[in-house]
């Protein structure tokens, strides 16, 4: 039953959720956490954590790592397939009809009216997750040097994360 649950959950997540990996953040903490309670807070922040730093797509990783730990490899195979079988099946359908119908005007409003719905989608995932994760004034700093760096420098994010890591040692 957890396995059909798994899948379901994660079809939802992954039909509701529209503009990548981040914007799916907001509705796998709330399915996961607040809805199917699977994980505690810190635990969904832990595996968000190691989604973002392996290679992939945070939401695949997610779903993965959300899935293994609730019920194993099975549950890793069916959050996965819950997660990617929606965009797969909308990816198809809007493939063929944008092949069909390319230069309309209304299809090019269209897109110009989901941009700005994404950005805050995704406006969102960091601020709730910076909630859940800056605690005090040091976990603060820290955050807002990064931000700065990755602006001002364009250093490579990995490198950062294992900045971080090596201050947070030292800092916390």
């Amino acid at each position: 039953m957890i396995l059909i649950q798994l899948l379901v959950s994660f079809f939802t997540v992954g039909f509701f959720s529209y503009g990548g990996g981040y914007a799916m953040i907001p509705l796998i903490e709330r399915e996961i956490v607040q809805r199917q309670a699977w994980l505690t807070p810190s635990e969904f922040l832990d595996i968000l954590a190691v989604a973002e730093i392996t290679p992939g797509p945070v939401a695949i990783n997610s779903a993965t790592f959300v899935g293994y730990r609730v019920a194993g490899i099975l549950g890793s195979i069916m959050a996965t397939f819950g997660v990617v079988l929606p965009s797969l099946l909308v990816i198809l359908a809007l493939s063929y009809l944008y092949v069909k119908y390319q230069g309309a005007p209304a299809l090019k409003a269209a897109f110009a009216m989901v941009r700005p719905i994404v950005v805050v989608l995704i406006l969102m995932a960091a601020v709730n997750i910076g909630f859940l994760t800056i605690k005090d004034a040091r976990s603060a700093v820290l955050a807002i040097a990064v931000l700065v760096l990755m602006h001002k420098t364009r250093l490579n994010p990995i490198l950062l994360l294992v900045l971080s890591g090596v201050v947070g040692v030292f800092i916390f």
